[in-house]
């Protein structure tokens, strides 16, 4: 009898980002999601530590092959999730709620749609896909069965990843990190039961990601239904109506975030050729890499909802300073992880019984490269203003920029120059060019934006 009175108030509480402190609704936003992410990336890690102690290292191979197909069907849930925010976020800050709510269900139906169709053409593409990246033997073996375990789950995910989307762009940073942060606990928590105690190995591990992804799922619709009543019914019309709209945001977004899937993929294919140490190097670096700048990811995913409720608001200064202040938010953060990883290399390499070319990528990434990421983070945030404000286009043109001029040739030539470690250093640095262009071409755009409504 209580949640109704709570629910209400949510529902007529006016737009939240468009007045008071743009810092402290950065940092609150970013926080609280940081808070989700690193849980959900903690878990990630904590899955990849469990295995390592299974003392096999085709096991951590493949795992590392196994990310870079996941990253890309993580993509097709962040590029739905980004549609949502634009439109919910602009709907809610214009006023409009009853709007608001349809384009939340038709998000999510879209979103689930669209993810069923990927969960069976991947799946049916498993062996194929492990063959290109490299992987063989046992590894492949391995590979492949956690993620035939793991696909079906898609849709889980996804609509987890759109639920909280919504209550991101309502403003709910509390429940948006709630829907993250409760599945990563159920997975720390049947990790070690099902790899260890039930002796299913990389199985298990895979069998406690779907069964977080469901939590995921259960506590995000729980938030918008329930919580917030940003769900209208259903409609056939409406939902033929809205998808053209989702799809002209959706769909630069996915391929904006497949770009990086598949310089990832790329950077995995690249490294394999200098053994599966190398590899396991790599993937212990994936699982770090996101647990560290987990708060800029989240930043990134944050400032979508405070642009796009300014926006709806055609509160136009308060857009150029919420990115000014999300670039400073973004320096200040890499600094801080780089610290942390240069003080705890050899700590992670001991953790994970890393040797070889494993502990040498681990020590090369945490005490020279981390501090690039900020330039990664920089066209992390450009990418979300792109999105907001209908600009899709910009930010995919910019991630495949990154996958390809910034990648392909660097990685050649530091596999050529300097093996495994030339590899990982030359990935890094194709994100600087990119970075400064993205907040380049931001800029660019709020000025033009600012003549427009003039």
């Amino acid at each position: 009898m209580e949640a109704r009175p709570a629910a209400s108030s949510h529902t007529d509480a006016p737009p939240k980002f468009v007045t008071g402190s743009l810092l402290r609704h950065i940092l609150v936003m970013s926080g609280a999601g940081g808070v989700g992410l690193g849980a959900i990336f903690l878990s990630d890690l904590a899955n990849i530590v469990f295995l390592s102690w299974l003392d096999d290292q085709a096991v951590l191979a493949a795992v590392g092959y196994a990310s870079s197909i996941l990253f890309f069907t993580t993509s097709i849930g962040i590029g739905f999730a980004i549609a949502a925010t634009s439109l919910v976020s602009r709907a809610l800050g214009a006023g409009r709620r009853v709007r608001a709510c349809r384009l939340s269900v038709n998000a999510h139906l879209a979103t689930f749609a669209a993810s069923a169709l990927a969960a069976i053409a991947i799946y049916l593409a498993i062996p194929w896909l492990l063959s290109l990246l490299g992987a063989t033997g046992h590894t492949h073996h391995l590979a492949a069965r956690y993620l035939q375990i793991l696909m079906p789950s898609l849709p889980a995910l996804t609509v987890a990843m759109t639920s909280a989307a919504v209550l991101r762009s309502a403003g709910d940073a509390r429940r948006a990190m709630n829907v993250t942060l409760f599945g990563a606990i159920v997975n720390t928590i049947l990790d070690p039961i099902f790899i260890f105690a039930m002796d299913l190995g990389i199985e298990g591990a895979a069998w406690a990601t779907v069964c977080s992804r469901i939590v995921f799922m259960a506590v995000g619709l729980y938030g918008v239904i329930r919580i917030h009543r940003l769900m209208a019914h259903p409609k056939l019309n409406a939902f033929k109506v809205d998808v053209p709209a989702f799809a002209a945001i959706a769909v630069p977004a996915i391929l904006t975030n497949i770009a990086t899937p598949a310089s990832q993929a790329y950077v995995t294919a690249a490294i394999a050729t200098h053994g599966d140490d190398a590899v396991a190097g790599w993937a212990i670096i994936g699982r770090v890499l996101p647990v560290a700048f987990g708060a800029i990811y989240a930043l990134s995913s944050s400032i979508g909802p405070i642009i796009g409720q300014n926006y709806g608001a055609r509160a136009d200064a308060r857009m150029r300073e919420a990115f000014r202040l999300a670039l400073v938010v973004n320096v200040g953060l890499t600094l801080v992880a780089w610290i942390v990883l240069a003080l705890t290399s050899g700590s992670l390499v001991r953790l994970f019984g890393a040797t070889g070319d494993a502990a040498h990528l681990i020590f090369l990434f945490n005490v020279w490269l981390a501090p690039l990421f900020a330039f990664m983070g920089a066209l992390f945030v450009a990418n979300a203003v792109f999105n907001t404000l209908d600009f899709p286009h910009y930010a995919t043109v910019l991630n495949w920029g990154r996958a390809t001029i910034g990648t392909i040739p660097l990685v050649h030539l530091g596999s050529w120059l300097a093996g495994a470690e030339g590899v990982l250093a030359a990935h890094m640095a194709g994100g600087i060019l990119f970075g400064c262009l993205a907040v380049w071409l931001c800029l660019r755009l709020f000025d033009r934006l600012a003549r427009e409504r003039a």
